[in-house]
């Protein structure tokens, strides 16, 4: 049997590269809502991924510029919006251009968590990279809401990635102020589905 043009448009969406569109989620409307006042600020947006947020961000009327350690993803990101900067370095030790307290926002969305190594370096570079009165927010999945699987039961060791505690603690350990630390529903209404992290570099 012939394939047909719905065949093959079915068989390259199942089969689209990390580009897809549908495999890497946009910002969400409540994260959205919150930087709607960052139009002409300096975002670094660390685990920028193929660069969708970037983009996201971009269309806020943020200078962004987008980091991530794997280098097919920054590749992506540079056919996707070769307009913007993006910098292919290890977000746990950010080059020293990063690092010279000049920017107002650090971001970090979908999927940061799961590649976040080490809190304490991170934080560290973070902190470093912020202007006095620059800020941090991180919003991703709940690392509660990842250890589980589609029915409920624990899927992995919640403890084996960077878990809420040891990030709180490596952000204050930095020098940043905690400025909000939420914890949203996902799916099911009893687990905590996303995780948001506000915290702020002293000294404005």
């Amino acid at each position: 049997m012939e394939p047909t043009d719905h065949n093959r448009r079915a068989f390259d969406d199942a089969h689209r590269t990390s580009e897809n569109v549908l495999q890497v989620p946009g910002m969400p409307d409540r994260i959205r809502e919150r930087l709607q006042g960052a139009s002409g600020h300096r975002v670094l947006h660390l685990f920028s991924g193929t660069g969708r947020e970037s983009v996201d961000l971009a269309d806020l009327g943020a200078l962004v510029t987008g980091v991530d350690d794997d280098e097919a993803s920054i590749e992506s990101a540079r056919r996707r919006a070769p307009e913007l900067p993006w910098v292919h370095a290890d977000v746990h030790a950010l080059p020293p251009e990063l690092l010279l307290g000049r920017w107002d926002l650090v971001y970090l969305g979908h999927g940061s968590l799961r590649r976040l190594r080490a809190a304490e370096p991170f934080a560290g570079g973070v902190a470093a990279a912020l202007r006095p009165g620059g800020v941090l927010l991180l919003h991703d999945e709940h690392p509660a809401a990842a250890a589980l699987d589609a029915f409920g039961r624990w899927r992995g060791d919640y403890f084996a990635s960077v878990g809420v505690g040891e990030l709180v603690s490596a952000v204050a350990g930095a020098g940043l102020q905690l400025r909000g630390l939420e914890e949203w529903p996902g799916k099911d209404v009893h687990v905590p589905g996303h995780l948001v992290l506000a915290a702020e570099k002293p000294g404005a």
